[in-house]
């Protein structure tokens, strides 16, 4: 009696296989991009930390003598900003959207171009992360699409 395995079976197996194969990449794709947005939160936490310390410097983020904004918290296109524009060096944009007495509204969004490669597809929506910071009672939300919230 001969031994091994029919054709049918090799044939059921290497489609298991391609199966099980497509998942992975699909899942790996996403878990990348979500580590990726670990810069963003990152970036953001610390314009949170600095936001706090202009509210306790100025008494409110909308202080007429140093409003709290994109100069002030160096966001910007020199080498040393947080950029404001895709760059070689972030896979992100940031900008403060918002700054009134103790909240504070700052997004993060992923570079379609520009950007430390690869950047995202272009033409699959906007993919963002925003923080909004109640600076009076500590509270945080995080928000956004592409996966980083």
């Amino acid at each position: 009696m001969k031994k091994g395995f029919t054709l049918l079976e090799l044939v059921i197996v290497m489609v298991i296989v391609g199966v099980l194969a497509t998942l992975g990449f699909t899942q790996y794709g996403a878990m990348v991009e979500r580590a990726r947005g670990t810069e963003a939160k990152a970036i953001l936490g610390d314009l949170r930390k600095f936001a706090t310390t202009n509210r306790l410097e100025y008494g409110n983020l909308s202080s007429a003598t140093n409003p709290f904004n994109n100069t002030v918290a160096n966001i910007g296109t020199a080498a040393d900003n947080i950029p404001s524009a895709c760059n070689s060096t972030h896979y992100f944009s940031y900008s403060i959207t918002s700054a009134a007495d103790s909240t504070l509204v700052a997004t993060a969004t992923r570079c379609v171009a520009g950007g430390k490669t690869p950047n995202r597809a272009a033409g699959t929506g906007a993919w963002n992360l925003t923080l909004t910071s109640n600076l009076a009672n500590g509270s945080d939300v995080w928000s956004g699409t592409g996966g980083y919230n």
